[in-house]
């Protein structure tokens, strides 16, 4: 008896166990040991596609593109692909420099799912790399399909900072931030939308100084217009407070029901619940000046940290049917 017991829990893990064990590994940015497990665990089960992606990524990582582009190739074929599948593929073409087969795998993994904002984002950068302005083409078209992937947004915000529009890189950048308000890029995206604010109201007549191409884009013009008096003195996490409380009672009297756009009943909802504010000083104090929002946190801590407990209460994710673009 004790010789059954011993022998049962001496045995070997099985293909699931060992990919879990790779993965802590790969967490832990120990690749050499993931690819040791990941390889053992392919030789239990050689059909699991998840361990053959995973090992290709690791390879990836490694920088061995060679070892990386012979795993991952036979998985694009199969059935049971998934689009991280082509994602990790296009990565290491993207890397090996061969930019025309990257495109060829985005493609080909576009088309068997079309609805992949991973994979449209990664086609625009791509693109973008090359200075070809076709790269905002992706992005929109990954936002329409799959609008709860945050990338898209920031990409395409970056993009239409540069551009001479004024709108686009406002809302995607809000948007982009609310997806992922403790990100890495948040802080950057932050900046940047406090400068387009600035652009926008730098003419004094908004639906005069800007171009806009469809009728969403012209209602938030028209009601964003009606607020440029505030704009006279300046831009800052006060006045743009006024500003932004101004314009979502009045989009909402005049635009709310045809337009119906998740950002914009959000903001709505905050100031129904008095945390607008707080927001707001959270959106722009800390890139606008950080003395002043540091005061403003300090004397008004009760609410900072209600808005604060809210947010990280609930995940900002924008619904499908909402792309006015």
């Amino acid at each position: 008896m004790f010789a059954v017991s011993f022998n049962s829990s001496a045995q070997a893990p099985d293909a699931k166990q060992l990919h879990e064990t790779a993965k802590t590994f790969m967490k832990q940015g120990d690749y050499p040991n993931a690819t040791l497990v990941l390889n053992r665990a392919l030789q239990l089960d050689p059909q699991n596609i998840a361990i053959s992606k995973d090992l290709a990524l690791n390879y990836y990582l490694q920088k061995d593109y060679s070892k990386a582009l012979e795993t991952i190739k036979p998985a694009l074929d199969r059935d049971d692909a998934d689009d991280q599948c082509f994602q990790v593929a296009g990565n290491i073409y993207k890397s090996l420099g061969e930019d025309k087969e990257c495109e060829k795998i985005y493609k080909k993994g576009i088309k068997k799912f079309p609805e992949s904002g991973a994979l449209y984002n990664d086609w625009g950068e791509l693109l973008f790399a090359q200075r070809n302005v076709d790269a905002i083409k992706q992005w929109e078209k990954g936002i329409e399909q799959d609008p709860s992937f945050s990338r898209n947004y920031y990409n395409a915000a970056k993009f239409y900072f540069l551009t001479t529009d004024k709108v686009w890189s406002i809302l995607y950048a809000e948007i982009f931030i609310n997806m992922e308000p403790l990100g890495n890029k948040t802080p950057e995206i932050k900046e940047m939308l406090l400068e387009s604010y600035k652009k926008l109201f730098a003419d004094v007549n908004l639906e005069q100084g800007n171009k806009a191409k469809n009728d969403f884009t012209k209602a938030y013009l028209q009601s964003m217009n009606k607020q440029t008096s505030q704009a006279s003195l300046g831009l800052n996490a006060e006045s743009l407070t006024m500003i932004r409380t101004r314009f979502i009672l009045d989009w909402v009297n005049e635009f709310g029901s045809k337009y119906p756009y998740h950002l914009f009943n959000y903001q709505r909802q905050l100031l129904q619940e008095g945390m607008f504010e707080a927001y707001n000083q959270w959106l722009f104090g800390p890139v606008e000046n950080l003395a002043a929002f540091q005061n403003w946190t300090n004397t008004h801590n009760t609410e900072y940290s209600t808005f604060n407990n809210f947010q990280k209460s609930r995940v900002f994710k924008m619904p499908e049917g909402q792309y006015y673009h």
